[in-house]
This record gives C-alpha cells, sequence and structure tokens, in this order.
C-alpha cells in the first residue's frame, strides 16, 4: 500500500451497498474494481420497495416478531415464515435471533442505526447530484390501518424510536384524511399514520445508474462468482473456480445474504442468513401520490413505473431456493381487500430476492481480522436505505486506517 492507505480496491458485490462502496473510494482517489457473479443489482437490490426511510427503520429482533415467527411455523401464509426445515445452521440462527429479540437488544440496535437514518437521505442526494442519474424522490410514507386501535402498534413503535433519539414527524390521519392521502384505500381501511421526511426510488434503476456512473469513473464491473479470497501479506487476492484472478491492496466484500462463505475465514462469525422478500408489479385504477405501508399484513406499496411495486413477506430460505409461488399468493391474499382499483390477475416482475438478516439486528460493516479484507453487509430490511452511508463511511474507513465512531457497533468481528 502506497502511502500506508490502499490505492486500489477490489469490492466483491454489486449491489447499493458494494457500488457504493466503490463509488465514494472513487472520491477519494482509490482505483476500484467490482466483481459480481450476476452482474449489477443481481440480488436484494432490484425488486424491493424502494424506500430510503429512516422513521420506519425499525430493527427486526422486535420480541412482537418473534411472537409472529413462531406462529409462522404452523401458518405458511404468514408474513413472516420460517418453513418447516431440518437445516441445523437455520435453527442455530433462529435461536441466536430468539435470543436476541429482548428489548435491549433491539433497543441497541435502535441506537445503532441512527447514524445511518441521520445521514442516510444526505448520501443519496450526493450521490444523484454528482453523476448517479436516477431520481430520489422526497413523499411520505403512510401506513394504514382498519381501525385506530390497530394503528396504535405502529405509533408504539414509533414511540420506541423516539426514545432512543430518532426524529419522525408523524400525523394521525382519519378515514377521510386516510381517503385522501391514499386513493387507493379500500372501504376496509379507517385510519393512518402518515410519516413525514422519507424518500424512494426505484431501487433496480437507481442501482444500474450506480453501476453505470462507478464504470464511467474507471471501474470495471467482473461477472463471475468469487470461489476464494486470500492475501499475500501485501495485496487481498480474488479468484474464480475457473482461474480468474484479480488483485489489490484492499478487498470489500458486500455479497449480501452470500456473505457468510467468504467472510467466515475472515473471523466474521455473527450468523447471517437470507429473509427473503417477494414483489410484483400491478397496474392500478387510481393515482399512487407515495408509498403505502400495510402493517398488519407486512406489505410495502410503492410508485412504480406508472403501476404499483407490491412487496412483502420474510422467509427464511436457501438465498438461491427457486420463488415459491404460494408466498405471492399470500401478499396477494392479504392485501387485495385492503385496497381498490388495483388489477391483481395483470402482475407482472414477480420477483424474490435474499435480504441479509444477522442475529442481533446490527449489520457488519468494518475490518476483519485481516487489514486488506472488509466487509459491509447483514441490512436486513434496510439495505437499500443504510447503502449509500454505509458505503460513505467505510470508505472512510479504508482510505484512513481509522473507525468512523458510527459504525463502532457495527463491529463485524463482535
Amino acid at each position: 500500500m502506497a502511502g500506508n492507505w490502499p490505492r486500489s480496491v477490489v469490492v466483491v458485490g454489486a449491489g447499493v451497498v458494494g457500488l457504493s462502496t466503490a463509488w465514494y473510494l472513487q472520491e477519494r482517489g482509490v482505483q476500484v474494481d467490482v466483481v459480481d457473479r450476476g452482474g449489477v443489482a443481481a440480488g436484494a437490490s432490484w425488486g424491493n420497495a424502494g424506500w430510503v426511510a429512516p422513521g420506519l427503520a425499525i430493527p427486526l429482533n422486535e420480541p412482537s416478531v418473534l411472537r409472529h415467527g413462531l406462529r409462522s411455523l404452523l401458518d405458511p401464509a404468514a408474513p413472516l415464515h420460517v418453513p418447516a426445515s431440518l437445516d441445523p445452521g437455520l435453527w442455530g440462527f433462529l435461536l441466536r435471533f430468539a435470543a436476541n429479540s429482548r428489548w435491549r437488544s433491539w433497543a441497541r440496535a435502535a441506537r445503532a442505526n441512527l447514524p445511518l437514518n441521520d445521514e442516510c437521505v444526505e448520501a443519496y442526494e450526493v450521490l444523484a447530484a454528482n453523476g448517479v442519474s436516477a431520481p430520489v424522490v422526497a413523499a411520505p410514507i403512510t401506513a394504514a390501518f382498519r381501525t385506530r386501535r390497530q394503528a396504535e402498534g405502529l405509533l408504539r413503535e414509533l414511540r420506541r424510536l423516539q426514545a432512543v433519539g430518532q426524529h419522525i414527524e408523524h400525523t394521525v390521519l382519519d378515514r377521510e384524511r386516510l381517503a385522501e392521502q391514499v386513493p387507493l384505500a379500500g372501504g376496509e381501511l379507517g385510519a393512518g399514520v402518515r410519516i413525514d421526511g422519507q424518500r424512494y426510488v426505484d431501487p433496480g434503476g437507481f442501482v444500474h445508474a450506480l453501476g453505470r456512473a462507478v464504470m464511467s469513473r474507471g471501474a470495471t464491473v467482473y461477472a463471475f462468482d468469487v470461489d476464494s479470497v486470500r492475501t499475500d501479506g501485501r495485496k487481498a487476492i480474488v479468484s474464480s473456480a475457473k482461474g480468474t484472478v484479480l488483485s489489490a491492496d484492499a478487498v470489500v466484500l458486500a455479497t449480501g445474504a452470500w456473505l457468510p462463505r467468504l467472510a467466515r475465514q475472515w473471523g466474521v462469525r455473527v450468523p447471517v442468513r437470507a429473509g427473503r422478500g417477494y414483489s410484483f408489479t400491478v397496474p392500478v385504477e387510481h393515482p399512487v401520490p407515495g408509498p403505502v405501508y400495510l402493517p398488519d399484513v407486512r406489505v410495502a406499496c410503492t410508485p412504480y413505473q406508472g403501476g404499483l411495486r407490491v412487496a412483502g413477506t420474510m422467509e427464511f430460505r436457501d438465498p438461491d431456493a427457486p420463488q415459491a409461488p404460494a408466498r405471492v399468493k399470500a401478499i396477494i391474499d392479504s392485501a387485495r381487500p385492503l385496497l381498490r382499483g388495483v388489477r391483481w390477475d395483470e402482475r407482472t416482475d414477480v420477483w424474490v430476492g435474499p435480504r441479509p438478516v444477522t442475529s442481533d439486528g446490527r449489520p457488519l460493516i468494518g475490518a476483519t481480522t485481516s487489514p486488506t479484507v472488509y466487509v459491509a453487509g447483514g441490512h436486513g430490511m434496510w439495505g437499500l436505505a443504510h447503502g449509500p452511508i454505509t458505503g460513505r463511511l467505510l470508505a472512510e474507513w479504508v482510505t484512513t486506517g481509522k473507525r468512523p465512531e458510527a459504525l463502532a457497533d457495527f463491529d463485524p468481528l463482535r
């Protein structure tokens, strides 16, 4: 390393986290190349809801989620689904997740997220103002419920976030104001909570634009599956089973739900599992002025290319498992009674993607046992929102050798 900091870095993973890290490394004068087995936005970055929503970045390890998970063992249509399996790795993960599903652990994860939440919108705006040609749209996210009593569940969650320091502007809506805010709201919906100051993007469009920007600055994006990562004392070396080899002063592993395969040898022991989400696009007969959240059925809806992207479910299965049509049907069956003017049978772009979930609700961002190997992953449902700020903070660490205080609770070696 010249000048005691890396002049070249290979980023493994071309999702929003990996490409954001590459972009911010380039801002600091580093030569970057990117590797991904499927190309840009091939994993969880393409088909998610596209929310940049610090006001709803609620850690997954909430005690109520554990209760839902236990019930899901008997209900294949539940929003949180754990299929019956003999996979000892999955059950080991779930036991550790259960141990962390306490308010003390939840509060630690929520506090750890505060710096990411505070700066995530700004990190997006920096990208959009400097060559990433994709819009970042300001809009409130409106959560809709059948009754005000049901809305109280989300309001309690927002109060807990506020208690740990998260600033959230929100307004409770009655039936009439909800109908004005959400023209798609069906007759069963009688109350809402509008969370202001949020953003959304077309996730696939944004990440592809980010990839083009990274390449325009001199990076090459290679399409191959990294089989091994090693060091020779000076360089980090990544290689494929077919013999393709790249080397640089450092490597960043940002492979999402596949992170453990390459990171384990570098001392990363926190379990990461695929919490798979599904989405599809449907035509609508009413305007969609902004994102809509249906908390009782865990479904997120976002304006998308003149229609509506509908996303939901958390399915703990192998990241490479095929789509399960029953999960799409469960999303439709749960949302259909709540929304009007949605042409469910004309859906397109049916997608499943593996969100990387850690057992303690906190991502893994930072240095490993090797001074030339870093990791960035495990953001769960908030990888899109926190991807750019993660990239900015990690690029600072890589190029200065000093850990930003904002990353203290995300130590990959914890």
